[in-house]
């Protein structure tokens, strides 16, 4: 092949367009002797792929990107799949469709495996030096987490894209401001205000919204510096004045018997040394029960010297009203 084909290959993880290849020279004719003799292989239509193996994720988003034609882009999950490799969970559909983004008002034919999505002003919200291209990591974040229908969804996008260290929550508020228009705008900020002064898990945002705030209780000091075998640690929420601590234990960051060794150590030094009663929720408490956690919670607090009343919320009454 000409040396401008193999350029664009080794640039596209060995994928190439049908247009590409014309505009390099190639003609109809060598396009389909190249063809004839497996030199390359169809991907989608125009699209073609050098091997005839399954195509890798990053060959199947280079494949709905060069489809969509010049000034496509990766969007959605297939951007934030791009900037932070595989093995998200929290993203299924990710590695199954491609989601690409082309300007308002282009058209695209449909094909088998990419969504295409119509963006206004994409050409400044695009990193066009990337491979694939894809919009820029804070615009996929708010995107992915403004589509969740799914509110639970939506703040495990926020508080992972914090927790990976690829973008922080000021950023994101600051990305949030410049967006005119986005779904569910107030609410993807309430949240971001939450992340920014210390919630990194849906969980402990389930904690604030279902069980503290409803029922009036007191909102502590969330992740709080500490110090566990000579370590620096957190806690997850500490209520000095009670001597209490509430540790909210989430699959995502406790998969391991290390970590649960360094929780169980971390827990026995607060209570020897800092004299703190320590409680660990987890999901069911915070999800299922929030009513009931906070009626028990606030007992507990009142024991312990808290001047204040459990409020009763709008769930209480079928959830189990706090006493």
């Amino acid at each position: 092949m000409v040396d401008e084909v193999a350029r664009l290959l080794a640039d596209q993880d060995g994928v190439v367009g049908r247009r590409q290849l014309e505009a390099a020279g190639v003609t109809p004719t060598r396009i389909a002797r190249i063809l004839r003799r497996g030199e390359l292989h169809p991907l989608h239509a125009g699209v073609y792929v050098e091997h005839n193996g399954p195509p890798t994720w990053v060959q199947r988003a280079w494949g709905g990107v060069v489809h969509a034609g010049p000034g496509a882009a990766l969007c959605l999950g297939s951007a934030l799949r791009a900037a932070e490799g595989p093995g998200r969970r929290s993203r299924p559909d990710q590695d199954h469709v491609v989601h690409v983004a082309v300007s308002r008002g282009r058209r695209v034919v449909a094909v088998e495996g990419v969504a295409v999505h119509r963006y206004s002003g994409l050409e400044e919200r695009v990193q066009w030096n990337l491979g694939p291209p894809r919009l820029r990591y804070d615009d996929a974040v708010l995107d992915v987490a403004a589509a969740h229908r799914d509110d639970l969804a939506a703040v495990a996008t926020l508080a992972e894209a914090r927790g990976g260290r690829r973008t922080t929550a000021a950023r994101l508020q600051e990305r949030l401001s410049q967006r005119a228009r986005i779904r569910r705008r107030d609410w993807l900020g309430s949240i971001l205000e939450d992340v920014a002064a210390g919630t990194c898990s849906v969980l402990e945002h389930g904690y604030q919204a279902r069980v503290v705030r409803p029922h009036g209780l007191p909102p502590g000091e969330l992740q709080a510096p500490a110090t566990t075998s000579g370590r620096p640690s957190y806690r997850d929420v500490l209520l000095r004045d009670l001597g209490l601590v509430v540790e909210l234990d989430g699959l995502l960051h406790h998969a391991s018997t290390t970590d649960r060794h360094h929780d169980l150590t971390r827990d026995l030094e607060a209570a020897s040394r800092d004299g703190l009663l320590t409680v660990r929720l987890s999901y069911g408490q915070v999800f299922a029960d929030a009513c009931r956690t906070a009626s028990l919670l606030g007992g507990l607090l009142s024991r312990r010297g808290w001047g204040g009343r459990v409020k009763t919320c709008p769930q209480c009454g079928t959830s189990g009203q706090p006493g």
